[in-house]
């Protein structure tokens, strides 16, 4: 099997899915403001700027600006941690979460629709390797 063909058969296919399927804006905040929405959302508590940046792996200057972003946009708040006050908390706003909490939904109801046309059988499969890449990724990015 020709490993290096079907990488750029799935790479093509993965573009045109994204291409196809994503916005650059979604209720006038960029992508990039919508994963971090997402990612505080997910944790359920404050965040450091440091865990996002890890998490996005992109630099603090980066994150530091989308956090302006979002602060400007009412979208999330930062205050000073007050076991050490050298580290900044963020949090989300009520209408963070409200969008985060809308940003679900839409997902949600998408990934229904995506498997419910693949049929019963495939996307049982689907989300089977899924799940083996998933847990097979961390060791794939180490060995690069």
């Amino acid at each position: 099997m020709d490993y290096a063909e079907l990488a750029e058969e799935f790479l093509q296919y993965t573009h045109q899915f994204q291409k196809g399927h994503h916005q650059k804006r979604i209720d006038g905040i960029m992508r990039g403001e919508t994963f971090v929405v997402i990612y505080i959302a997910r944790k359920g508590r404050c965040v450091l700027p440091s865990e996002i940046s890890t998490e996005m792996n992109i630099s603090s200057a980066r994150i530091a600006a989308t956090l302006n972003s979002l602060d400007k946009k009412g979208l999330i708040t930062r205050q000073i941690d007050v076991d050490d006050r050298r580290r900044i908390l963020v949090d989300l706003t009520p209408a963070g979460k409200e969008l985060a909490e809308r940003h679900r939904q839409t997902a949600l109801s998408t990934t229904i629709r995506m498997l419910e046309s693949l049929g019963e059988k495939d996307a049982k499969e689907l989300v089977r390797i899924m799940e083996k890449l998933s847990h097979m990724a961390p060791e794939i990015m180490r060995n690069k």
